[in-house]
């Protein structure tokens, strides 16, 4: 394939998000210490319990200034270049405001976290931040079948299903909460989440740009650029942290950009380490609950090999690699599928 025009401009994107990211993080960095955006330290799991293990594994990383809300700036410099350079009704908008949609929802739960104090410090409580992301995931899947007119979803190597309006709402919804919420868990190593969320919209933007949507490839582009900036500063030791406001917007946006690329059941190929990672605490859950014992030191996946004496580096770097190999394998399968 010849780089054309149509490609080249969506490269152009990418340096553009991330050269905008790379100058607004020094702005950002001089009001999170200014106003002390502290990160508050997670004690205790979502059903209560005392987390004993991550707080010891973490507690050097709070002892330091460590602020975040970082997120904010990719946000903004995402939201920048696209609206500016990429914006289009039928490829960008939907996942633009998919990716501003769950910013808001993570903004909300970090600035609890960080001005709240007494019991709700800790943020939203998660049935609430549960609803919220729904609702934007059901308002984005409404506009999907009903305004841009798709009710069908690709089974690789089958066809087109037609699930309807209301089937492709539900379908549309689960993309969106299950990858915010994954890439939310997954985000509790320096550049774990950035390095995979990386790699997964780099993925989904070489199937939108086969695809023949040059807008669409555009703004994975421009994620991925912001990304790289984010990674840059987040390397251990980090400068900070993401928080929910850019874990959210992440993965918001890439379950609205693979129903925009109609790769919905490619989803958990591509993302395979976001899987796991959600997996390995829905399984703690559970078996805490029914079997009265756990199954990982603690969850998720990345904090079990912490506690069985892997370094962060080793973790990240190996999540990376095998993030790496399911993104080659999921734009594989996507052309050899039917998809493109």
């Amino acid at each position: 394939m010849k780089i054309n025009d149509e490609m080249f401009y969506g490269l152009l994107l990418a340096v553009a998000g991330f050269l905008l990211a790379m100058a607004m993080t020094p702005f950002y960095t001089h009001f999170a210490y200014k106003y002390k955006f502290w990160k508050k330290q997670k004690k205790t799991t979502v059903d209560g319990e005392a987390l004993p293990i991550m707080t010891k594994l973490h507690e050097h990383k709070f002892k330091r200034a460590f602020p975040t809300m970082a997120g904010i700036i990719g946000v903004v410099a995402v939201t920048v270049v696209t609206w500016i350079f990429n914006l289009d009704r039928g490829q960008t908008w939907l996942p633009l405001v998919g990716f501003l949609g769950g910013s808001v929802v993570g903004a909300i739960d970090d600035l609890i976290n960080v001005f709240g104090s007494g019991r709700g410090a800790a943020g939203l409580r998660g049935p609430v931040k549960f609803f919220m992301i729904t609702m934007v995931g059901a308002m984005l899947g409404w506009f999907f079948a009903v305004k841009l007119g798709w009710t069908t979803i690709d089974i690789p190597f089958i066809g087109d299903w037609n699930i309807g309006i209301v089937g492709m709402i539900i379908v549309f919804t689960f993309a969106v909460v299950a990858t915010s919420n994954a890439v939310n868990i997954t985000d509790g190593l320096d550049g774990l989440s950035g390095g995979l969320a990386m790699l997964a919209y780099g993925a989904f933007g070489a199937i939108a740009l086969l695809q023949g949507k040059m807008m669409l490839f555009g703004f994975c582009m421009t994620v991925v650029g912001w990304l790289l900036s984010y990674i840059w500063f987040n390397v251990p030791p980090a400068r900070f942290m993401m928080g929910d406001v850019g874990s959210f917007a992440l993965g918001a946006g890439l379950g609205v950009v693979a129903m925009m690329t109609d790769s919905f059941l490619l989803l958990p190929v591509i993302g395979l380490m976001f899987v796991v990672e959600t997996g390995s605490s829905l399984i703690q859950l559970m078996s805490k609950k029914f079997l009265k014992r756990k199954i990982f030191i603690s969850a998720p996946l990345h904090h079990h090999l912490e506690a069985k004496g892997w370094g962060e580096a080793k973790i990240v770097m190996r999540f990376w690699i095998i993030a790496g190999v399911c993104a080659i394998l999921g734009v594989f399968l996507a052309a050899i599928s039917g998809v493109l």
